[in-house]
């Protein structure tokens, strides 16, 4: 991977994210209930603790070592021992499924459609996630199959700051949060509507 990855601001463990595949699919997985850049930090703490992000090395590790090196502060995450099963249990499904080589999940998926299904098969990728990454791949890797925007949808769109995918420095960082927060308000409030009816 030569592009230069910005998603988690920080130097070294935006180094990591832009060298090693595996390393933006654990971010992508942290990504939830947690600041985007902070999840995006996760692989590059592992890598430190760790001493290297292998699938296999990962998915073999014993698992209360592993979430104790997970949650030891700063941990990876705000749930820091149970995202280290979930780190653990992808680890696996990229060992075992794919040689251990997780760009294969997108450079060799037959089109946009099997892009997302590849990626919803994963432990803790839902639908939206799953777009989102195949979002951040066409969008900062340049890796679009066929029928990449209408499989994604909205999270495709050029110039929009819909999600991480469109995070490329400090100011579309802070973008994507203001659409967030914007969303958020806006599901509250329906809700609420729809609770007074």
């Amino acid at each position: 991977m030569a592009t230069q990855i910005r998603i988690a601001q920080d130097e070294a463990a935006d180094e990591v994210l832009s060298n090693d595949p595996f390393a933006l699919l654990v971010g992508m997985l942290l990504d939830q209930q947690y600041p985007m850049e902070h999840a995006f930090r996760g692989p590059w703490k592992i890598l430190s603790r760790f001493g290297t992000l292998s699938p296999d090395a990962i998915a073999s590790a014993e698992a209360e070592a592993f979430a104790d090196l997970c949650a030891t502060p700063p941990a990876i995450h705000r749930y820091g021992r149970s995202m280290a099963g979930r780190v653990q249990q992808l680890a696996a499904v990229v060992r075992d499924q794919y040689d251990g080589r997780a760009e294969t999940i997108w450079t060799e998926a037959k089109d946009a459609r099997d892009l997302v299904e590849r990626l919803k098969a994963l432990p803790g990728f839902g639908d939206q996630k799953a777009r989102i990454f195949a979002a951040l791949v066409g969008k900062q890797l340049e890796m679009r199959p066929p029928g990449w925007q209408e499989a994604i949808g909205p999270y495709a769109e050029d110039g929009s700051y819909r999600s991480v995918a469109d995070v490329v420095d400090a100011a579309s960082l802070a973008k994507v949060r203001e659409f967030k927060q914007a969303a958020k308000a806006a599901a509250k409030a329906k809700d609420a509507a729809l609770t007074k009816k």
